[in-house]
């Protein structure tokens, strides 16, 4: 049996700015915006661009509670070890497995649309076929090293970032100026089919349950913090810059989209993105951005699998999960916590093979509620956090405090709390009220099972 001190191989610093900042990117902007915001059109209309602004918000808060803890300890597990340190060994245990079954879902349902976007191209290709084909190319890329996982994922976000930026200018020239025989769209769509916000207030609530799958991915930054070459510079900073850039590119390519189509003629076959292009005769961008919606599945599934990886593995550096996972080969990657995380995403591959096109709304619907349970323990244990640090007399040395603490923490915590209640209303996902708790009992007698396994004992604790 090896020793404690082989289990303490450590990660490798090998993650500049440009790469966390990139990453937290990929996360976030991927198929809630390409295509679920589909979605999230048909319950609110134009006032989409609303709905955002409220999201981003309550994410802004839970990300900047998440970065006070890492730029004071950037370790490894992030999250799932302040949850273990500051609330206990249970609440620890939850968080980690928490997080790691919610971007399972995230993966799958990025493996899911993944074959829609190639039937674009490819009608007659099995979407399982796609699945199964990318699960393999994405596993390997992250069982090279942290710094090539950091290249793969900073190109893929920048084709994104970039197309979007693009869209954005091509979208205004329509508006303003028109193009070719077509003449200057104007603004009339936003408020010519309906009204602003056709569906009423109920509309915009409804909406925000998606929209909050959308911004899924953000807490990435947490995850990187224990590969960062500089974390207590690199971490504030791409909080900072992720959060207004994210409002940006989500708001601003939502506004145009509203303003070029009628929304209520956005379908939810493929990605709006591409369908609006394609309906108002431009082929070659239609063919272009479903290019880039393919890089953006591709890109959050490939954070999915280097973030599961660490995550199993910063668990069972607390003893929360099989000592196996402590691996780490000598390129600085959690191999077995990669390999079991690749493993499980098998199972969107199996589901589209049985039940092709009915499997994302349902695997988003499971995310969701698991991201909510990640973020409302992020804001708990920050709250603890700065308790025990303030008495502890550490109250001053914190480098990147939670702006408006502690009210900050008790609204984003009732926001999220009015999402799940609103989960209840919509058909296709009233069903995770059910998995959640299920969910939470599953995770109890798993760590009580755990812990009868002298094996499993902490490996560390600070």
């Amino acid at each position: 049996m090896s020793s404690e001190k082989d289990h303490h191989v450590e990660l490798h610093r090998g993650l500049k700015n440009r790469h966390i900042q990139m990453i937290a990117l990929g996360g976030a902007i991927g198929t809630g915006l390409f295509y679920g915001s589909a979605t999230t059109i048909q319950l609110v209309g134009p006032a989409i661009i609303v709905s955002y602004l409220l999201g981003g918000t309550a994410i802004f808060f839970i990300v900047r509670a998440l970065g006070e803890m890492c730029v004071d300890q950037p370790v490894a597990g992030a999250f799932s070890y302040f949850a273990y340190k500051y609330l206990g060994d249970f609440p620890g245990f939850f968080s980690g497995w928490n997080y790691w079954f919610n971007y399972i879902a995230v993966s799958m349902a990025e493996l899911t649309v993944v074959g829609v976007y190639i039937n674009f191209w490819y009608p007659n290709v099995p979407q399982w076929v796609t699945a199964l084909a990318f699960l393999v190319i994405i596993t390997l890329i992250n069982l090279i090293n942290v710094e090539a996982f950091g290249e793969f994922e900073f190109w893929f976000a920048l084709i994104k970032v970039v197309a979007i930026l693009a869209m954005i200018a091509f979208g205004l020239v329509m508006i303003f100026f028109g193009l070719g025989e077509q003449g200057a769209v104007g603004f009339s769509n936003l408020w010519a089919h309906g009204g602003f916000l056709p569906n009423g207030v109920w509309g915009l609530l409804l909406s925000l349950v998606i929209v909050m799958f959308s911004f899924g991915g953000v807490e990435l930054i947490g995850i990187t913090a224990a590969e960062a070459d500089d974390p207590k510079r690199s971490i504030p900073k791409a909080i900072n810059q992720v959060v207004w850039r994210i409002l940006i590119f989500y708001i601003g390519a939502l506004t145009i989209l509203m303003i070029l189509y009628p929304w209520n003629q956005i379908g939810t076959s493929g990605s709006p993105f591409v369908e609006i292009f394609s309906a108002i005769g431009i082929p070659a961008a239609a063919h272009i951005l479903n290019f880039v919606v393919l890089t953006a599945a591709l890109s959050v599934y490939n954070s999915g699998i280097y973030s599961n990886g660490r995550m199993l593995h910063g668990l069972a550096l607390q003893g929360n999960a099989p000592r196996f996972l402590t691996k780490v080969s000598r390129n600085g990657i959690p191999i077995n916590g990669v390999f079991a995380s690749s493993a499980v995403t098998l199972i969107a591959v199996i589901l589209n093979f049985l039940v092709p096109g009915k499997v994302f709304l349902y695997l988003i619907s499971i995310a969701t509620i698991a991201g909510i349970f990640n973020w409302a323990m992020i804001l708990v244990t920050q709250l603890r956090f700065r308790k025990v640090e303030t008495e502890k007399g550490r109250e001053d040395q914190l480098q990147f405090k939670m702006p408006l603490y502690p009210i900050s923490n008790y609204i984003a915590l009732a926001f999220l709390a009015m999402v799940v209640v609103l989960m209840a209303y919509i058909p296709d996902m009233v069903y995770s009220l059910y998995i959640g708790p299920i969910w939470i009992i599953i995770l109890y007698i798993g760590y009580k099972f755990l812990r009868r396994n002298p094996e499993t004992k902490p490996l560390h604790r600070e």
